[in-house]
């Protein structure tokens, strides 16, 4: 049995927990149980009034980030955890269990060429001192492969797997996205079962960021091959409906990803739920 999200993103530009309480109900009565807060910059979060907006509505928050651009795991990896540490720290304030995300790189950062066996060795010293960090705060360390003209370093389920299995850390998860599986991946079923051994968080994104359903994912596909592993995380809708502008760059959003933003929402969560339904794949 999963459990169904929804990142900020879908109704907001930033996390602002009053502005967050005016949707709340409306996505309690979705069904949504758990609340994605970007963590561009960490210090900005009202961890106080988050935790009472979780308790009032029974949520449960995950955080997520990618790498500012003025970090290199490779030239300066310490820099990088020390931008981490504090990320670390509001998760855990704010009741999360885990930090998911582009947490190995900067989003939007390639080299133009493969990546060379020194980088992936350097992403593999990054994540076993990130890991390591992350367990202090007894948090998940989720690394979300991304689509090939966003990182050169982690496409697909398997490469994910790859460095994984190269780590001593017992904390890593994988986190994957319909938006980028459905670029990188053969298909879903399979990218889905190869992960399942670590898979510990799934964004459901639309094939153009914007509502699920209007665009040219294969919905069925996805939630079959949940359901074939019996996945029992949390499946969180991910539109680039509003989106931060300290990112908007980095994700190559120029233009409106939905006619209607509000059917980000009431339309596509309904849709999401109907297609798991049919899938087999049961949602609490």
């Amino acid at each position: 049995m999963a459990t169904l999200g929804v990142h900020t993103f879908a109704f907001a530009p930033t996390w602002q927990p009053q502005q967050i309480s005016a949707v709340a109900p409306s996505l309690r009565d979705h069904g949504v149980t758990v609340l994605e807060i970007p963590l561009l910059r960490p210090d900005e979060i009202d961890v106080a009034a988050s935790v009472r907006l979780a308790r009032e509505y029974d949520f449960t928050l995950v955080c997520s980030l990618g790498l500012p651009a003025s970090l290199d795991i490779m030239r300066s990896p310490d820099e990088a955890l020390a931008f981490l540490e504090p990320a670390f720290k509001v998760t855990q304030a704010l009741g999360s269990g885990i930090l998911s995300g582009v947490t190995y790189t900067t989003i939007g950062r390639t080299t133009g060429r493969a990546p060379t066996q020194e980088e992936k060795d350097s992403v593999c010293h990054f994540l076993e001192s990130a890991a390591r960090l992350a367990g202090r705060f007894n948090l998940q360390l989720g690394i979300e492969p991304c689509n090939r003209y966003e990182t050169h370093l982690m496409n697909t389920a398997q490469q994910a797997v790859d460095y994984i299995e190269r780590l001593s850390a017992g904390n890593v998860v994988i986190h994957l996205d319909t938006y980028h599986m459905h670029i990188e991946e053969r298909d879903f079923g399979s990218a889905f079962a190869t992960a399942s051994p670590f898979l510990g968080y799934v964004h459901v994104s639309e094939s153009n960021r914007g509502t699920p359903g209007q665009g040219m994912v294969d919905w069925s596909a996805v939630m079959q091959g949940l359901a074939a592993i019996s996945y029992s995380g949390t499946l969180t809708l991910e539109s680039m409906n509003h989106v931060d502008v300290d990112i908007a760059g980095a994700l190559a959003i120029w233009r409106p990803v939905a006619d209607n933003p509000d059917e980000v929402i009431s339309v596509g969560l309904p849709f999401l739920k109907d297609v798991a339904g049919r899938s087999g794949l049961v949602l609490r």
